[in-house]
């Protein structure tokens, strides 16, 4: 309630700011390259990636650079990936679960998704929002049967360089709220994993965030696409 509240008392500052950033932010396409294809050695292993702009490689240039190529990187000389990327700037969680219409149904051994910052930025209760994640993810278990799905947190919005207080503050209090709500759901389920998008620790590695001070850099793909590959071997290894 005293998010709500915060979020009613600011709104006129709100508005202000939210303009200004966009006006201001400069707008990175997403990386070009490939989005899906087969690589690697080893064992067989399919890989999907769902998400917005972090996982469709805003940011970086290329896809090589960006967290499907990161991941491949990891994961190439172990496995033989099938891998898919679909991911779209802009996308909300409900925008993600619409979009999964248009993929054909298979199993995938991997699922990895990257989804929550649109939903921020639309002022999304997290109520609502997890409301909306139980739904995809129920709909990601049925479309896909995947044996691992690899949840990325709602990055901490209030460490984004883009974004001034108190729009950085009221933003970063909802992604807290989003993923404590996640963590908790996910938590009982043997089959989630859910990674922490720490900006904090990228910033005492002296680690650059993307020209736009809003989407994660290459440097912060490559550590992503570690945690990824992590998980993986933890559960195709053992």
């Amino acid at each position: 309630m005293w998010l709500k509240l915060s979020t009613l008392a600011l709104l006129p500052v709100l508005f202000i700011q939210g303009t200004k950033v966009r006006k201001n932010t400069p707008h990175l396409m997403e990386a070009s390259g490939e989005r899906e294809g087969l690589i690697g050695q080893g064992k067989p292993l399919s890989l999907l990636i769902l998400g917005d702009s972090a996982a469709a490689g805003v940011g970086v240039e290329t896809q090589q650079d960006a967290l499907s190529g990161a991941i491949i990187s990891e994961l190439k000389n172990e496995y033989i990936l099938q891998w898919k990327l679909h991911a779209k700037t802009g996308d909300t969680t409900k925008q993600v679960h619409q979009a999964l219409q248009q993929l054909e149904q298979r199993k995938y051994d991997v699922v990895v998704t990257s989804i929550g910052v649109n939903d921020v930025t639309k002022l999304t209760s997290a109520k609502s929002w997890i409301k909306q994640q139980k739904q995809l993810f129920t709909q990601i278990q049925n479309h896909f049967q995947p044996k691992l799905i690899i949840v990325s947190g709602v990055p901490p919005m209030q460490h984004f360089p883009a974004l001034p207080d108190p729009l950085a503050w009221l933003f970063g209090k909802y992604a807290e709220q989003m993923n404590q709500a996640l963590q908790r759901w996910l938590a009982p389920q043997s089959q989630f994993r859910f990674i922490q998008y720490d900006i904090e620790n990228f910033q005492a590695m002296n680690l650059p965030m993307a020209s736009d001070g809003f989407h994660p850099s290459k440097e912060i793909y490559a550590i992503w696409g570690q945690q990824v590959a992590a998980l993986v071997r933890q559960t195709f290894n053992a």
